[in-house]
């Protein structure tokens, strides 16, 4: 493990994390100043961080446009009868036009019940949970218990909308969910730190295939599906050679693969010239 932490403190401090920014869904809510706004834009540019950058980002850019810098307000003031007209037309992939509808109506009330989702989640925090998984449940369990009558007719919860509302109770690896939390909890390189009464060591790893391809490879994790259980193994894993900051490595891992230097097979070329594995040409 020492080696391998020598290796990983070696990669994060040579990556240009910068460069890699305008690759990542990161970008959109680093356009805005206010931490009620990036909150927001945060949580939804995470949401439908899946597939490819260059598809997802005009559908979140659509969904924060009638903000005009301030989506957070705008979401506050949601109104189904003034509103949907912003939203008609946007769809994305698993996503029809009404769950998108929805989710921003889930997010309106419970904006105006709680004020945050920062006082949303920290009504479900404490500090003695192991990791971030109870709050993250409850703090789910608060968004989908919203009716939403008011949008589909009848209080459903369709796939569309539940796969923009994942819960680790189900198993999820949730990667989306886990990637807002890192953004907003973690306080160093590009995230933002605001959610400062969570430490870092309770946050569990954004679990894509791009991490966990990498994860296997590297030992972190023996597990072959990409499910919640996998990401607290790479997590505890990782907590073994960064106690205090186990998602230090998260960003520039996993633009490993999204870049395309890591395949996600053997590939003596590949394998051979990666700078993660010993014995690499680097």
């Amino acid at each position: 493990m020492l080696h391998l932490k020598k290796t990983l403190d070696r990669f994060y401090k040579d990556f240009d994390f910068r460069k890699r920014i305008a690759y990542d869904p990161i970008a959109i809510p680093r356009r805005y100043s206010d931490p009620e706004d990036i909150e927001v834009a945060a949580f939804i540019s995470s949401c439908f961080a899946y597939g490819k950058v260059g598809l997802f980002t005009p559908v979140i850019e659509n969904i924060l446009k009638p903000g005009t810098g301030h989506p957070a307000e705008f979401i506050a003031n949601f109104s189904l009868k003034k509103d949907v007209k912003y939203l008609q037309g946007i769809s994305y992939r698993f996503n029809r036009e009404k769950d998108i509808l929805c989710f921003i109506y889930i997010l309106s009330e419970a904006l105006r019940k709680y004020g945050t989702l920062k006082d949303l989640f920290y009504s479900h925090f404490r500090s003695d949970h192991v990791d971030i998984k109870k709050a993250l449940t409850g703090f789910v369990d608060s968004l989908t218990a919203i009716d939403t009558s008011a949008v589909y007719g009848s209080n459903i919860r369709p796939a569309g909308l539940k796969h923009l509302l994942p819960s680790p109770a189900t198993g999820s690896a949730c990667k989306r969910m886990n990637l807002f939390l890192r953004w907003v909890v973690r306080h160093k390189d590009i995230d933002f730190g605001l959610w400062d009464e969570i430490p870092p060591s309770k946050l569990i790893i954004p679990l894509d295939i791009h991490i966990a391809r990498i994860s296997i490879c590297l030992g972190l994790s023996r597990r072959k599906s990409p499910d919640w259980k996998m990401a607290e193994e790479i997590t505890d894993s990782l907590k073994k050679l960064e106690a205090g900051d186990p998602l230090k490595y998260d960003f520039a891992l996993c633009h490993q693969g999204i870049s395309g230097l890591c395949k996600g097979t053997q590939s003596s070329d590949i394998c051979l010239a990666c700078s993660l594995l010993p014995g690499s040409a680097q």
